[in-house]
């Protein structure tokens, strides 16, 4: 039986962008914002996909010292998971995750100004004491807003980074920018041309110009600019 802390490479999300027969074990990302399919440790990125250290003691020196931030928050834990839409800043290097069009996690670098913001996908809305409305985000975020009506599950925020502040309500409606993160075309962008709810316990379909998919595939991102998606090897 293996440890928690680790996982059989041969058995890892084939959305890591990781070589499997090189040794048994690999880091598992702590329990969290993202699911296990859409993040991947600190430890690795920063040692195996963007070769900043050599050893899992060297990413520990890099995090003791501060000099890596997730989000624009300091992060110290070698098992935190860096998702889908997140931030990694290395000294003065920001990157973005994202899925390239094998549906594999990339790391783009990006400027400053980018690395300030990110877009949450709102996954669900809750009441809470007070009677206040609650979006519960992608990446584990919880947000407070006042008008629940003017928020709907599938939008997306556009928000600031580390503060949290909105910067844009983008809706999940007709002719919004969209990024797709699973199906065939995962890693691509393509306009909304319809949204068909379903009344029953089949999934909720997305129609673009050339294509449908479910809905939980898809990820409205508006006109904010995402890096390339492109495999580059």
């Amino acid at each position: 039986m293996g440890s928690s802390n680790h996982l059989k490479r041969l058995t890892m999300p084939r959305s890591w962008p990781l070589p499997r027969k090189t040794t048994v074990w690999v880091t598992r990302p702590t329990p969290g914002a993202h699911p296990l399919e859409l993040c991947m440790p600190i430890n690795l990125v920063i040692r195996d996909v963007l070769g900043f250290a050599r050893s899992t003691r060297e990413v520990r020196h890099i995090l003791h010292n501060g000099l890596a931030k997730v989000d624009g928050r300091i992060c110290k834990e070698t098992r935190r998971g860096v998702g889908l839409m997140d931030v990694l800043t290395l000294g003065d290097t920001h990157y973005r995750c994202v899925l390239d069009h094998n549906g594999r996690l990339r790391y783009r670098q990006i400027s400053a100004d980018e690395a300030a913001w990110k877009v949450c996908r709102i996954e669900g809305k809750s009441t809470i004491k007070g009677g206040k409305t609650q979006l519960n985000l992608h990446d584990g975020r919880n947000i407070l807003v006042d008008d629940a009506s003017e928020y709907s599950t599938g939008s997306s925020l556009k928000i600031s980074l580390p503060s949290q502040d909105i910067i844009e309500h983008i809706k999940f409606a007709e002719g919004v920018r969209c990024y797709l993160i699973g199906g065939a075309h995962v890693g691509g962008f393509s306009n909304m041309t319809s949204y068909e709810v379903k009344r029953s316990s089949m999934a909720n379909e997305v129609q673009f110009e050339d294509f449908g998919t479910v809905a939980t595939n898809v990820f409205a991102v508006g006109d904010s600019a995402l890096p390339s998606t492109e495999v580059v090897e």
